[in-house]
């Protein structure tokens, strides 16, 4: 009884509002809501990294279940993509879990210190990627021609890995910079299914993730709460906007912002 009501009174309204923009942002526009959400949590609210990701990456594995399974119901999941993705991710994310756990025995401060820089530098990728994906497609596939299935699946595999480091680091990177590069990679494959197994893909390496930075010490169950609570309606209503709102306005305003935010963090 006394922790539901220390909860009840530590319950802050603005973490909230800020689930809700991001979420509404997230339906608009697709860009993950970790590109959004984790830099709001570091900057505004004064949140230490390490928490502001652990909590994100759990975050982004409820949100994304539900995607996940809209998905799989509807047949747009390559299950083969999403199993070389995760066979990269899974065993780099737990070896990244690993290093950060030894960097916290050594020094806290040089655990948020890594991952402050490596948010910064994630950001700036996705905002390449949003900004430039037409470019960076074209010269990847001018690049990668007439591959054979077997370099298809392990460069697939070798960018899970890259996600796997990336995203227990920063909680950044699977949505806009995994998207790109599986464009270029399967071009023959419709874009829904390449979509629902990039999410697909998200929920066991955010869960992993998660859950790691959890047995760390970095997840505030109450800052979750608080968060999923204005995100879900925020996602609802942002994707039955979506139509409404001019993609080639927004997307540069948020790529942009981002940029802005990745810069501060990397200085």
């Amino acid at each position: 009884m006394f922790a539901f009501a220390d909860a009840v009174h530590a319950f802050n309204p603005l973490y909230s509002v800020s689930g809700f923009v991001v979420g509404a942002l997230v339906g608009f526009t697709g860009v993950g809501g970790g590109s959004l959400m984790t830099p709001i949590l570091v900057l505004l609210f004064g949140i230490a990294p390490t928490t502001a990701v652990g909590t994100d990456l759990l975050y982004a594995a409820i949100t994304k279940s539900n995607g996940t399974l809209v998905h799989a119901l509807n047949g747009t999941v390559d299950w083969r993509i999403t199993r070389r993705l995760a066979t990269g991710s899974i065993p780099a994310t737990i070896a990244t879990l690993l290093t950060l756990s030894w960097l916290g025995h050594k020094a806290t401060h040089a655990a948020n210190g890594l991952i402050t820089s490596a948010l910064g530098f994630a950001l700036l990728l996705t905002a390449v990627a949003i900004l430039f994906r037409r470019v960076i497609l074209d010269y990847i596939s001018r690049h990668l021609d007439n591959l054979s299935e077997t370099r298809v699946c392990w460069l697939t595999i070798t960018l899970g890995v890259f996600l796997g480091v990336l995203v227990s680091i920063s909680s950044v990177g699977a949505g806009a910079l995994g998207m790109t590069i599986l464009l270029a990679l399967y071009p023959r494959t419709q874009t829904v299914r390449l979509v629902g197994s990039d999410i697909a893909h998200a929920v066991p390496l955010t869960f992993v993730a998660g859950f790691g930075h959890w047995l760390l010490g970095g997840v505030d169950w109450l800052l979750l709460f608080s968060l999923l609570v204005g995100s879900l309606p925020g996602i609802a209503i942002g994707s039955h906007l979506a139509a409404r709102v001019p993609d080639h306005f927004l997307r540069p305003v948020l790529a942009t912002m981002m940029a802005a935010v990745g810069v501060k963090l990397s200085i």
